[in-house]
């Protein structure tokens, strides 16, 4: 993973612990972590990832989310920055950018990925757009960026970023083919069940 991205966790007492620029996903350690507080404003710490902004966004749609994993990985990259989805300004586009294949994506990530077009990272200019996705979907697909997806505990939204990756690699691989997505029948019933119940 290395330092392509960011995690957030929601505190308890409030606030919320944040990597750092910069900081090697593989390698945290809990002295180097940022702590912020329920505004998002730096208390302790290294200075934290210039994406607070997003993340907060996340948190305030989603407010049963205890963590928040941003991640630059290789095939949710890939596919955000193909063409055909909504263009920069026009808001979130709910184009299943990347369809419902798996049964485990289903109870991971959810029914669809909404698509958010590019902004510049680490400013205000798509945090309304992340907000309006983030309150339809645990996951995101951010324009020419990445991937953004929250869960209830940091293993959840760990488990759920896996699974979007792995999801957006079976999707870009198999785009132009003959594909047979999950009906929605098959994504109503998988919807409330959690994976290993």
């Amino acid at each position: 993973m290395g330092s392509a991205g960011n995690i957030s966790v929601r505190l308890p007492e409030g606030g919320f612990l944040m990597t750092p620029t910069n900081a090697s996903l593989g390698r945290l350690v809990p002295d180097e972590l940022s702590v912020l507080d329920t505004e998002g404003r730096h208390i302790s710490g290294p200075k934290p990832s210039k994406e607070v902004v997003m993340h907060l966004a996340v948190y305030e749609a989603r407010p049963a989310a205890g963590a928040v994993v941003h991640l630059h990985s290789t095939y949710a990259t890939a596919m955000s920055c193909l063409a055909g989805t909504a263009p920069a300004g026009e808001g979130p586009s709910r184009a299943d950018t990347i369809p419902a294949l798996t049964p485990y994506f289903v109870m991971r990530v959810g029914r669809s990925v909404p698509f958010v077009p590019y902004f510049r990272p680490g400013t205000e200019a798509g945090v309304a757009d992340v907000r309006a996705a983030a309150s339809v979907s645990a996951g995101i697909l951010l324009g020419n960026h990445g991937s953004i997806v929250a869960g209830s505990t940091l293993h959840d939204a760990v488990n759920a970023a896996e699974e979007f990756e792995a999801s957006a690699q079976l999707a870009f691989l198999l785009e132009g083919r003959a594909t047979r997505a999950l009906t929605p029948d098959e994504i109503s019933e998988l919807e409330h069940m959690k994976v290993g119940r």
